[in-house]
């Protein structure tokens, strides 16, 4: 029995910043101190703050560590492990806004006070490549309740009684799809794990896997079981390692327990999961897509019906559902549906994972209920934009989503509404732009990157969207017109009306989301040729102002294009137009405001 844990997240943000190496460290320490058999080092999953990362939790003290290095090791083991003092400097904290002391209760810090973890209760708590540790804190108790105390159908009808809406992006109720197949006759059918993430900036699904992979594989063997399937899939991209691993020993280790295989508790139940690596194609995300390249194809949709609970892989009826929702499902088994159900809004049950990325203080993973508002989230979670910068924006729904501006900030976050107000709830990514991104800048990046992951199946989605970019490239560089504005709003709603897929379908919407909320610098860059927010290169020209000039050359020294001219000393230096790439190495080179971009 250890007196304390100390708890290293060992997700794939802490451990591109050597979690591994401060947690040998620790143990090496601890022996040191002859501690080894007292203290406990324990690899975790995500705990979420990850701006605050690499982090370290010494429980049962509640004790965060942030930022730690493998030099400061040494210290939090002499003092707070041998001595018993908390090394304050290190200490993960907050401020009370009313009375300026420091918020040292973890529960009570800003970033987590206002969240509600279910589908990411594990993470970062336990040693997610230990199956005990998950059994010890009720894991697989749903899965035995499920077999041995309900049938398929109650199991399915309390599904629907939660709410549980797929949390992939589409929000389709997954008690009504688990009906679905259920309805369909035979007695072949499969399951599928969609943890095939693509959205730019999203990783609610791998931390999951990373953190709490038992929690996944129990939330399938309960859905096989509503449905009458006997073998599962788990679709996950080659480029999560981590994730892949742990999902590899958690199989493992649940075969071991007789949680997987066959005669699950003695019931006569068999099932099964086997894991398909897929090589990072955002269209893979799509159901169809996802089946085709499951069983060996290439990853492109089809269309719609037969859908997949008919139809699915191996011409089979399956049932689809991604990470968060299925980690969901276990705890709704355990605690019942009026319980999941009393979370959230109306219309949309329970919490939301996002990750909260971009222009924001604290980026990280945070899983809030239903109802919470953008301003919640991006202020009293977030922290806000970093540096006193205006907020301008935020994006959600990854590239299938739009951007919302502060007027809606105090829309309450559930699918119905985001839907109103112009975007998306989508898998759960949301990216916070400030007042130095570029609208129109945003919009290219997300049509870049769905050119470069279109199947290219469909003419609307293949040539429409190449289209779109090459559009949006001549605003960028000058050469837009107003009639140019006006054709590419039209190509927009003919992509959405005639794609083949789903995501084909949304992919004009960062496009017409900023052409909305936004055309005004859609505006200043066809009309006035500038780029509000000085970040289209081609629009941008740069100049010194020879009464703040000091004559210092440091602009000159520094310009890799020999494009500034002067005498230091003697002369103010000229910036030559036709030499300048625009690089801004004068500009922030110059410690005297000389420098004037527009």
């Amino acid at each position: 029995m250890y007196r304390a844990n100390v708890l290293c997240c060992a997700g794939t943000g802490c451990s591109a910043s050597n979690s591994a190496g401060i947690a040998e460290e620790f143990e090496r320490v601890l022996k040191n101190y002859g501690l080894e058999d007292e203290v406990k080092v324990v690899r975790t999953g995500c705990f979420g703050l990850c701006q605050k990362g690499p982090i370290v939790a010494v429980y049962p003290d509640k004790v965060f560590y942030s930022h730690v290095t493998v030099e400061d090791v040494e210290k939090i083991v002499s003092e707070h492990l041998y001595k018993g003092r908390v090394v304050k400097e290190l200490e993960l904290s907050d401020v009370d806004l009313e009375t300026g002391e420091k918020i040292l209760d973890i529960d009570k810090i800003k970033f987590y006070e206002k969240q509600q973890r279910i589908a990411l209760r594990n993470c970062g708590k336990i040693n997610p490549e230990d199956i005990t540790e998950y059994i010890a804190i009720d894991g697989y108790e749903a899965l035995g309740k499920a077999l041995t105390t309900m049938t398929p159908q109650e199991v399915i009808d309390e599904m629907k009684a939660s709410g549980l809406r797929g949390r992939g992006g589409a929000g389709f109720p997954t008690g009504t799809k688990w009906q679905f197949q259920k309805n369909e006759p035979g007695d072949e059918k499969y399951v599928i794990c969609n943890a095939d993430e693509g959205d730019p900036g999203a990783f609610m699904d791998r931390s999951i896997l990373e953190g709490d992979p038992h929690a996944v594989l129990e939330g399938m063997a309960i859905m096989a079981y509503a449905v009458g399937a006997h073998l599962g899939y788990i679709y996950v991209r080659a480029e999560y390692p981590i994730a892949v691993s742990r999902l590899r020993i958690a199989i493992d280790q649940a075969h071991e327990y007789g949680l997987l295989g066959k005669d699950i508790f003695g019931t006569g139940f068999d099932f099964d999961i086997e894991i398909r690596l897929g090589a990072g194609a955002f269209v893979c995300g799509e159901e169809t897509a996802l089946i085709a390249s499951i069983e060996g194809k290439r990853g492109m949709p089809r269309p719609k019906p037969p859908f997949p609970a008919a139809h699915g892989v191996w011409g089979k009826p399956t049932s689809i559902n991604n990470v968060e929702t299925l980690a969901n499902v276990p705890q709704i088994i355990n605690k019942g549906a009026a319980w999941y159900s009393s979370i959230g809004t109306e219309t949309s049950k329970g919490t939301k994972v996002f990750a909260l990325g971009g222009k924001i203080r604290n980026t990280g993973l945070v899983e809030i209920p239903m109802g919470t508002t953008l301003r919640e989230i991006i202020y009293e979670i977030g922290g806000g934009c970093p540096n006193d910068k205006n907020f301008k924006a935020v994006q959600t729904g990854g590239p299938s989503g739009g951007c919302l501006t502060e007027k809606e900030l105090d829309t309450p976050i559930d699918y119905d509404t985001l839907i109103k107000a112009g975007s998306m709830m989508g898998s759960g990514g949301m990216i916070v732009l400030d007042e130095d991104n570029c609208m129109v800048d945003v919009a290219k990046f997300y049509m870049e990157f769905i050119c470069e992951e279109s199947c290219g199946k469909c003419t609307p989605c293949r040539v429409g969207t190449k289209r779109l970019l090459e559009m949006l490239t001549e605003i960028t560089e000058g050469r837009g017109t107003l009639e140019l504005l006006d054709e590419m709003e039209q190509l927009c709603y003919e992509i959405k009306d005639t794609a083949l897929c789903g995501l084909g379908q949304t992919a004009p919407n960062p496009v017409l989301s900023t052409l909305n909320m936004f055309r005004d610098e859609y505006i200043a860059h066809v009309v006035d040729k500038k780029c509000p927010a000085h970040v289209c290169k081609a629009l941008l020209t740069y100049s010194i102002d020879p009464d703040k000039c000091k004559k210092c050359s440091k602009c000159a020294r520094n310009c890799p294009a020999g494009a500034i001219t002067g005498v230091a000393g003697k002369e103010p230096f000229v910036i030559d137009p036709s030499k300048c790439i625009k690089c801004g190495a004068c500009l922030t080179n110059c410690a005297f405001g000389a420098v004037e971009r527009k």
